[in-house]
């Protein structure tokens, strides 16, 4: 590393990390999800919630070792190449930007949404794409979250702490309010489960579950700037997802419970045409236009604030892909003075700049997004699998008991979120990873070999390539979003969960002889 290069300063308490992973999971998801989550499972929609939230718990947990032994900036694309190489590292970095330059798009695309109640000419009518209006305030609501995270992290944490404090407010104002609009036949009037255990999968994976609790990545990518890490990272990690869990789980129960049961009569699937914007709606047909004033306000906030949090996150992990080796060497550069990654953050906001220019299939997008981020997320089992074998001297100041087990049951469950995406996600996802793939294979002679020869790299990368492959396989054979219904539930799960196993294990003895680890 050169000598000019700055280093990041550790302002981050415990606190603010704590805020910045809750703040990271309240986004846009808690204001659509609860509709669609009932329209796909009914009342049992609930349970969805709370597999979830044990799914993120025990992925958090693997999280938890990992970031206290290894506190990296961005760190969840440098792990998969210090236990297999670059070329896992390239794979799971592409897939992770993608996913997160999107991600930042979207959550300002909802916050014009909203506003668009007050003032009608940002969106085209009848449609949900931007006016030039529109489009401008997107694009200025982008250029703030930059200039915010461009100044320094302290401008950064202070006034994400702000926006979460708000953030927290609202959805409790919600559950107590709720609570006092109760009608318990609302759970069994039209069937507590009208689309038994295949309704509560999907729900997960497509009806917004999963995208509203993918909050972890940043916690662990700003682990090189929190005080007291090995202390501080589990906490915050456990405590978010705790939290959340039993937010939304309460937020779940207490719409289902407050619908008008008269509402119910034609059963749950209509229920998200019926309460697109579910909350506001609900406090709209109660008569509390007050309560409705308040979640618009904090819809137009919320997502904000997310904004402002994937930014910062985002040049973090570009920061990260360029240390790997297979990005360019500019993007590694971190400013003396401020302690930022500022060429990463320009990148980052190039990206999410694109993505809000008009594309045809916006929604894609966000399934895309939320299976992308999983993805990225199911390699944190894989590497810390590894280590064991690879870097059994690596000190670990949060040792996670039961990691033999946890481990390869995150990566099960990881695939099966995958899978509950549908066909046409997983094709359109996995395609292009194989075709980056093919890409790294052309460049050859332009990749990193100085630490590890391509030989080494193929062989601890073709168990990532048999995984892609094998979920495309069974998703073009199964049940969800377009594929044939050859493999029914449970064949489908069973199948999944054996393939998963061989899957890790491979993964785990196929790492690198000897982990390279970077002392940043």
């Amino acid at each position: 590393m050169s000598n000019n290069q700055g280093k990041f300063k550790k302002t981050i308490s415990l606190l603010d990390l704590t805020l910045i992973g809750l703040g990271a999971i309240f986004g846009s998801a808690w204001l659509f999800a609860v509709s669609n989550v009932a329209s796909q499972a009914g009342p049992a929609g609930s349970f969805s919630w709370i597999i979830g939230g044990v799914i993120i718990l025990l992925i958090g947990l693997v999280y938890a070792e990992l970031g206290a032994a290894l506190p990296r900036t961005g760190g969840i694309i440098r792990y998969p190449v210090y236990s297999h190489g670059p070329l896992v590292g390239y794979l799971i970095s592409f897939i992770t930007i993608v996913a997160y330059t999107s991600l930042i798009s979207i959550e300002v695309t909802a916050v014009r949404q909203y506003v668009a109640f007050w003032i009608p000419g940002l969106t085209i009518k009848g449609s949900e794409s931007p006016t030039i209006l529109g489009w401008m305030l997107q694009f200025i609501m982008l250029a703030l979250f930059f200039l915010l995270n461009y100044w320094s992290v302290k401008a950064f944490a202070k006034s994400n702490i702000i926006i979460s404090i708000f953030k927290y407010v609202v959805p409790v104002i919600v559950i107590v309010v709720l609570a006092f609009h109760f009608k318990a036949p609302n759970f069994s009037v039209a069937g507590f489960a009208p689309s038994g255990f295949d309704g509560i999968q999907a729900a997960i994976s497509t009806g917004g579950v999963m995208f509203a609790y993918l909050g972890l990545h940043p916690i662990v990518s700003v682990a090189s700037e929190v005080k007291n890490p090995q202390r501080n990272i589990p906490i915050a990690l456990i405590l978010c997802i705790v939290l959340s869990a039993l937010i939304y789980t309460a937020l779940q129960v207490l719409f289902i419970g407050a619908i008008p049961t008269d509402m119910l009569s034609g059963g749950w699937g209509g229920i998200q045409d019926k309460f697109p914007l579910p909350f506001k709606d609900i406090a709209v047909l109660l008569g509390l236009g007050w309560l409705a004033t308040f979640v618009v306000f904090d819809a137009i906030v919320s997502p904000g604030g997310n904004g402002n949090i994937f930014m910062n996150t985002t040049a973090r992990l570009v920061y990260a892909w360029s240390r790997n080796g297979t990005l360019f060497n500019i993007f590694s550069k971190v400013d003396k003075k401020t302690g930022i990654p500022r060429s990463s953050l320009w990148l980052s906001f190039g990206l999410s700049v694109f993505w809000t220019l008009p594309f045809p299939s916006w929604n894609a997008l966000v399934q895309v997004c939320s299976v992308a981020l999983i993805l990225s997320y199911a390699i944190a089992p894989i590497s810390s699998a590894a280590f064991r074998v690879n870097a059994k001297h690596l000190e670990k100041p949060f040792k996670l008991k039961g990691m033999s087990i946890i481990a390869p049951l995150s990566f099960i469950f990881a695939s099966y979120i995958v899978y509950w995406s549908g066909w046409k996600t997983i094709s359109w996802l996995l395609g292009s990873q194989l075709i980056m793939f093919l890409i790294y294979l052309a460049f050859a002679k332009f990749v990193p070999k100085k630490d590890v020869s391509l030989a080494q790299q193929l062989k601890s990368a073709w168990w990532l390539v048999a995984y892609y492959i094998i979920l495309l396989v069974i998703s073009y054979l199964g049940a969800f979003g377009g594929g044939l219904k050859i493999l029914d539930t449970p064949v489908d799960l069973i199948v999944i969960a054996v393939a998963s196993i061989a899957i890790f294990y491979w993964a785990k003895h196929t790492g690198l002889p000897k982990a390279m680890i970077d002392n940043d």
